[in-house]
């Protein structure tokens, strides 16, 4: 199949602003926007769902094998499903996100997610954000970027995200949770959180999403030519 694009590869700790920057790059483009966080949270509602142990790796992904994950476009943000459960506001609750780390984690897990990431970034022209893109699913990406921010920022930009969503949680919880969430991250054995040796690294703390978008498109442009 000819490649329509760039694999554009996009990482970052939690709330560096991934996703965010990541649809307005792909829309920019018009390429496909693929939320890989999504995915690994999409398995963790269902593995809540379940009652199944969130360590229980046969478990997991005998779920996994079991079900559909998959986008739709959506106002103001694409729907997503499992199987035929539109599941796009319950996969963003802090039960969620408060256990996905242990559910991404497990091998099988990622190396099934990641195959599936592979398939739908093969034919190009996709912006693909997550935390170990470009060291593992899309290593010979053009485009690798990496978003980083203060924690203090990165709180902040949950506060806000989380009031739009209807989500109450203190300031306080939610850097304890992102410092908690970076720790786990960065210290997994399998696809930890880190930068491709040939990322560019954007510290996005005193940028707005513009301006972060801008030079991302800048980047891809240079790319393209």
């Amino acid at each position: 199949m000819e490649k329509q694009g760039l694999q554009v590869a996009i990482d970052g700790p939690a709330s560096a602003g991934k996703s965010t920057v990541a649809k307005i790059v792909a829309q920019r483009f018009h390429y496909i926007y693929c939320d890989t966080g999504a995915m690994y949270r999409a398995i963790t509602w269902k593995v809540l769902q379940a009652g199944v142990g969130l360590t229980d790796e046969a478990a997991v992904k005998a779920l996994l094998d079991q079900i559909t994950i998959r986008f739709e476009p959506g106002t103001p943000e694409q729907k997503v499903f499992v199987d035929d459960t539109e599941v796009t506001l319950a996969i963003r609750q802090p039960d969620v996100t408060n256990s996905v780390s242990a559910v991404s984690a497990l091998p099988a897990v990622r190396a099934e997610l990641t195959e599936r990431q592979r398939q739908i970034a093969d034919a190009g022209g996709i912006v693909m954000d997550g935390r170990d893109i470009g060291s593992t699913v899309l290593p010979h990406a053009q485009v690798k970027i990496f978003l980083v921010a203060s924690v203090d920022e990165r709180a902040q930009r949950r506060l806000k995200d989380n009031a739009a969503k209807g989500i109450d949680t203190p300031l306080a919880t939610l850097k304890h949770e992102i410092e908690e969430r970076d720790r786990k991250d960065s210290t997994r054995k399998v696809s930890p959180l880190t930068q491709a040796a040939d990322a560019i690294r954007l510290d996005t703390t005193s940028m707005s999403i513009e301006q972060v978008a801008d030079k991302i498109a800048e980047i891809i442009q240079k790319k393209e030519s």
